[in-house]
């Protein structure tokens, strides 16, 4: 059982959501949710503007607001020196590698004390470089011919919430396209910036997704537009000068269970659109060139097929799962039959070596590849010769930049560890040769021989080995006396690397030992790892999880009750789902943004993200089976009367994704039905959605309170 005992005191009772109890019928099942209530009916209108939320609901939430900040007051100076840390260790006029294209090279950067970025370019410096002809070599500081396009801190000024979405520039480098979204729903604007003059022009495009790919003659461009229920569903193409009720519907997609995706395919020369969910997909193809140009499907959808397209002249390149591809293969086509019955394999499959994604450039295929949770990229010319691009350290993260260019034969890729701040490095295929580009900075100073990154492995119930990467510092005593907070996400086949992130030194520091459970619905260990934490098996990413916990206090890493959970969206759910399964294992609960109203939001149809979500967890109002695990498992179905670790539940009232009433009301049938621990707190932003604060300093806040709360749980806050 969860000790009643807790380092968290409270100083005034919960708020108390009022019981009004709401009976509905699925599958000859009577479910009864007292607190359905606070889900506003004006849901899309509290979307586009927050002041809409209806004045009971308000009420509520700032109550529960000012609940939580007294009780996370002890901890308010922590919180403060936290946020010191952490922002020493930023870079506070960081800029990126800037990106050659033409005659320019293009990157962001911030300047001191800045929020948001500025979208920058300068002269291209062209030199020969041996294997690769005319490239980018160090292009020197920002001051050396720098035009700054557009300075998110003056549009951001005055606003509450902003954050810039795209920022993508025509062919002739004479426009900029930009999109924003200015209260965290992720409706965003689209603007178009003519660059001679740095004024935005008059075309204004609302209700987009904020992706755009420009014609190549500069003349229009091509966007996503959300529909009434917040989903992507329409690629529209605007011409400039004319009205948003003016621009064409190039494709429209019937199925509210696809959602749509625009990009521009690496060799420029096509529109990628791709219709999809979370099982099947389908591609069309829009000729860039053609001012009245069609798009053109490339496979029409086939249940459970999966692919992507890149193009080299005439032929497609093609990531795709089919023919029982389960950690998919590379095959070919001519662009002229692009059909399934056309393809033909390049990159064969290999059981348990899953093809992440794919780069197509001049002269050569870039993979990048995961075997047993290490990634690797591997090098193969249009002549069939492939080579690897290896990495020595234990677990690490790696990422390919795909750039603007095309007749290159420079990659550029991302490496860090846990241990090791980010480095970004050119790589040239024909020499293979690596030349580093920018190491992170970390001003306050970081050594990182003073830490310890390794990899370890938990046994599920079910026998299988659960990877679990760990950080802690090297004269850290593992006598099981250390606290350790645990994250984990496992839903999507997202991946969760094992990246180097300065915030986490300040848990770090103070005696934590940091772990990611890499569990069952990720990817690590290639597509079938997904399959097996998905639908009727997504019980399988909960005992993952719990099956870390108890390995890690084997190992003499932490103690019961000496451990905080973290997770976020559908890690919150994981983060719910374990505190109902086994909550003696955990002295508190971070659910960041939490999808734990799983039921009663798959049973509505109506919501942005259902629809698409059906092949993930499975659709309850068609299928009994999909009912009864749903209600198995969802964590607002389940709270029983027991006692809960301390709880710190967080969400955005613009949040699209997770609504803000999923958190709200498993906090109150959490505080209506425990029976000890504790306490269980609610943190609303109401000036934000599902990421939360947007400016990178705002960020600064959430984590110090996040980590704070972790520190208290665990009666560290002296620390």
């Amino acid at each position: 059982m969860v000790s009643d005992r807790t380092p968290i005191t409270v100083p005034s009772a919960a708020p108390v959501a009022e019981a009004r109890p709401h009976a509905f019928t699925v599958h000859d099942r009577t479910i009864t949710d007292d607190y359905a209530w606070l889900k506003a009916e004006n849901w899309r209108a509290v979307l586009k503007d927050p002041a809409a939320l209806p004045d009971e609901i308000g009420a509520y939430l700032k109550a529960e607001n000012a609940y939580a900040d007294a009780a996370l007051a002890p901890v308010a100076e922590l919180r403060k020196t936290l946020v010191a840390e952490m922002r020493g260790r930023i870079r506070e006029d960081d800029s990126g590698v800037p990106e050659p294209d033409g005659p320019f090279a293009y990157y962001t950067r911030h300047r001191d004390g800045g929020q948001h970025p500025l979208v920058c370019r300068r002269p291209r410096t062209v030199v020969v470089i041996p294997g690769q002809g005319a490239e980018t070599a160090a292009e020197g500081g920002p001051e050396e011919g720098e035009v700054i396009l557009l300075d998110g801190d003056h549009e951001g000024a005055g606003l509450a919430f902003f954050e810039i979405a795209a920022a993508v520039h025509s062919d002739d480098h004479a426009r900029l396209a930009w999109s924003a979204d200015t209260n965290g729903s992720e409706l965003h604007t689209i603007r178009v910036r003519d660059l001679e003059t740095g004024l935005d022009g008059p075309d204004r495009i609302e209700a987009t997704t904020g992706e755009v790919v420009w014609t190549k003659d500069g003349g229009a461009f091509h966007y996503v537009a959300l529909d009434d229920n917040h989903r992507p569903a329409r690629v529209m193409r605007h011409r400039l000068g004319t009205a948003q009720a003016e621009d064409l519907l190039v494709y429209e997609e019937a199925d509210s269970g696809f959602f749509v995706h625009i990009e521009e395919t690496q060799s420029g020369d096509y529109l990628a659109i791709t219709a999809s969910d979370h099982e099947t997909s389908e591609v069309h193809l829009l000729d860039r060139a053609g001012a009245d140009a069609v798009p053109r499907v490339v496979q029409p959808r086939t249940p459970l097929l999966i692919y992507s397209v890149e193009n080299w002249g005439p032929h497609l390149f093609i990531l795709t799962n089919a023919g029982g591809a389960v950690d998919f293969k590379i095959a070919t086509a001519r662009i002229e039959t692009p059909g399934l019955e056309h393809w033909s394999d390049v990159v064969p499959h290999r059981a348990g070596v899953m093809i992440r994604h794919q780069h197509v450039i001049a002269e050569h295929i870039v993979r990048l590849e995961i075997e047993n949770a290490r990634p690797r990229i591997v090098v193969r010319d249009m002549a069939g010769s492939e080579h690897v691009v290896a990495f020595a350290e234990e677990a690490y993260s790696l990422s390919l930049q795909p750039g603007h260019e095309f007749e290159t034969a420079v990659i550029r890729f991302t490496y860090s560890s846990m241990t090791t701040p980010a480095e970004t490095y050119d790589y040239d295929c024909v020499t293979r040769s690596r030349q580093l580009r920018k190491r992170q900075a970390i001003p306050s100073g970081h050594a990182p021989q003073d830490y310890v990154t390794r990899r370890l492995f938990a046994t599920a119930p079910d026998g299988e080995t659960v990877p679990i990467s760990l950080l802690h510092r090297r004269d850290l005593a593992l006598d099981g006396t250390a606290p350790l907070l645990l994250y984990g996400y496992g839903s999507y086949g997202t991946l969760m690397p094992a990246a180097f992130r300065t915030n986490l030194l300040s848990l770090v520091d103070r005696g934590f030992v940091y772990a990611i459970a890499h569990v069952r619905g990720g990817t690590e260990k290639g597509w079938n790892w997904y399959l097996d934490g998905k639908r009727e098996k997504k019980p399988n990413t909960f005992s993952d999880f719990v099956a870390c916990g108890r390995a890690l206090i084997e190992a003499g890493y932490t103690a019961q009750g000496n451990i905080v959970a973290h997770g976020g969206s559908a890690g919150g759910m994981l983060m719910g789902a374990v505190a109902n399964l086994a909550p003696e294992l955990f002295a508190g609960i971070v659910a960041d943004v939490p999808f734990v109203d799983v039921l009663n939001t798959m049973l509505d149809a109506d919501l942005p993200l259902t629809p698409p979500e059906w092949p993930e967890w499975g659709n309850p109002a068609e299928s009994v089976a999909a009912f009864e695990t749903i209600l198995s498992y969802s964590p607002y179905d389940n709270v029983a009367p027991k006692a809960y670790p301390a709880i710190l539940a967080l969400g955005g009232l613009t949040d699209p994704r997770v609504t803000y009433w999923e958190p709200a009301k498993w906090v109150a049938r959490l505080r209506a039905t425990m029976t000890g621990g504790g306490p269980v707190l609610l943190r609303i932003n109401m000036e934000a959605g599902h990421g939360g604060a947007a400016g990178r300093f705002d960020r600064l806040e959430e984590v110090g309170l996040i980590y704070a709360f972790a520190l208290l749980a665990v009666g560290r806050a002296e620390r």
